[in-house]
């Protein structure tokens, strides 16, 4: 009988270089050490800069608690900010409206010669000033007191003030049934300063008409 062939067992080889599983092994290690790379590169390039720690209105006093440091990566060519490399600019005044979360441009922040606004105290019905809040722009309507006597012509409301920013509301309910009252600290344009004082000294109808598209003032 013939003998049948004894099997020989195969050596395991030694990975070749040409072996196509270890190319593409050794190309995803080096994709990944890429992309890990470019991450971290790009963390680096993280700036810091001011955030507006709440709403910043026209005519505010910036102090250490208007701001709030944040690192962004910000595009070539994009709006310069206040870099937070310095300290927060306390002493200086807004000159532009900047929303709560909102990164503080740099021409957004002045000296009080940039500031053409007066905070003045006014009065309003509660009906007026609801959904008010600091932030909000209103037009101030002015209803002079009616005058007495049967041939006096109704008095006429006017426009007084386009668009003065609110800087703070207060309400105060009133005793005995009496209808509820609001006080409204607005930033007002120096020019009207005098004619919204005399409007108030003589017992005028404030209204005031949230601008669309403002804190509190609905959509457009």
């Amino acid at each position: 009988m013939t003998e049948l062939a004894r099997p020989t067992a195969k050596r395991l080889q030694r990975p070749s270089w040409r072996d196509s599983r270890l190319v593409a092994g050794v190309l995803l290690v080096l994709v990944a050490a890429t992309l890990g790379a470019k991450a971290v590169a790009s963390a680096d390039d993280r700036v810091p800069v001011w955030a507006a720690a709440a709403d910043l209105v026209v005519g505010d006093r910036v102090d250490a608690a208007s701001f709030t440091r944040v690192d962004v990566l910000l595009a070539d060519g994009s709006v310069p900010y206040l870099s937070a490399d310095a300290p927060a600019p306390t002493g200086s005044f807004v000159v532009r409206d900047v929303r709560a979360g909102e990164l503080v441009p740099a021409s957004a922040v002045g000296s009080p010669t940039d500031v053409d606004v007066r905070r003045v105290t006014v009065r309003a019905d509660s009906a007026s000033t609801a959904g008010l809040a600091r932030g909000s722009r209103v037009d101030v309507f002015v209803t002079p007191k009616a005058a007495t006597g049967g041939d006096a012509e109704p008095p006429r409301t006017t426009r007084l003030i386009e668009a003065a920013g609110v800087a703070a509301v207060s309400t105060t309910t009133g005793g005995l049934g009496a209808n509820a009252t609001t006080s409204v600290q607005l930033y007002v344009p120096a020019a009207t300063v005098q004619d919204l004082v005399e409007a108030v000294d003589g017992d005028a109808k404030l209204t005031l008409v949230p601008v669309a598209g403002s804190v509190g003032g609905g959509g457009a």
